[in-house]
């Protein structure tokens, strides 16, 4: 546990004196306050390991003491030995209430105070040992759940993440009778990327088009790699007409864009785009809705324009 600081609050100097000789005897470094108040200051500003707090100060109760530590966040973990010539049970009780992780009575043999700091510095190492785990374990946790929702080239959402997105976003525009948009954005000729320049830059064109896509989203809209060269777009409510304007704000981005590993390259996008309510089609199911973008994705590729609606 290496060379344990510890705070004594003792308002008599020659019992501070002794177990100060003492305690740095036995490799503690040793700070001392005479009273609460100095006490807390202390604790306040510097690295303490372990609290040895007598219960008679000439400023505040010791239990006024540790209760305050125990209830302030930065100082809570501290572990306090009470220290008092008082040996009734409800003395202890006391200060066990006020949240003291020991007693021990005066006059007390050193040779028993030595065990019991060694004791509690001991419990204390094994629960930081075991928060650390534990901070270890969630941050695992936080990675996994990211990964799981996460496309891993481009670091947007995943396919299986914009579908559980968009069901409920779906169920949202349906209850409400409000609009919903969807946008699946295919890159134009892709292939031929990849035969030309390796799929290392095809890797890259996608990471790229990615950031492109969402620079030109806005917060409320959901993207997401839909899968190979496919990208789609949720837009809460927003009105085809809205959703037409962004997707021609994506085309331009993109088409205008010198992508790093082919600068001599104009890469460009076509984009289906449907929204609900529609004033012809039953789109009652986010399936149908993303079957209806993809039509319409279909068709500005067949027609060589680079946006389409239905």
């Amino acid at each position: 546990m290496g060379r344990a600081r510890i705070l004594l609050v003792e308002d008599s100097r020659s019992q501070a004196k002794a177990a100060k000789d003492f305690l740095e005897k036995n490799g503690y470094e040793v700070i001392l306050a005479k009273n609460g108040k100095t006490a807390i200051k202390t604790v306040k500003t510097a690295r303490v390991d372990i609290i040895l707090l007598d219960l008679v100060l000439p400023d505040m109760n010791g239990n006024e003491v540790c209760r305050w530590l125990k209830l302030n966040e930065d100082t809570k973990e501290i572990p306090i030995i009470m220290l008092t010539v008082k040996g009734e049970v409800a003395d202890k009780v006391a200060g066990l209430k006020a949240g003291a992780d020991d007693y021990l009575p005066k006059p007390y043999n050193n040779v028993e105070l030595n065990a019991r700091i060694y004791a509690c510095l001991r419990t204390k190492a094994l629960q930081d040992g075991l928060k650390q785990k534990n901070l270890q374990l969630q941050n695992l946790l936080k990675q996994v759940e990211i990964m799981a929702i996460t496309d891993q080239l481009t670091g947007i959402y995943n396919r299986r993440q914009v579908e559980t997105i968009l069901q409920k976003e779906f169920k949202t525009a349906s209850r409400y009778k409000t609009p919903i948009s969807c946008m699946i954005i295919d890159i134009d000729h892709f292939k031929a990327v990849n035969d030309a320049f390796g799929h290392h830059t095809g890797d890259a064109v996608l990471k790229e088009i990615a950031k492109l896509i969402m620079e030109s989203a806005r917060e409320a809209d959901i993207v997401a790699r839909w899968g190979g060269d496919e990208f789609i777009v949720i837009l809460p409510q927003t009105k085809k007409e809205e959703a037409l304007q962004a997707a021609s704000r994506i085309v331009k981005a993109i088409s205008e864009h010198d992508f790093q590993d082919s600068p001599n390259e104009r890469i460009t996008v076509s984009i289906g785009v449907t929204s609900i309510p529609h004033p012809s089609l039953n789109i009652d199911t986010e399936e149908k809705l993303i079957h209806t973008a993809d039509c319409a994705l279909y068709e500005a590729k067949r027609n060589g324009r680079r946006i389409e609606s239905i």
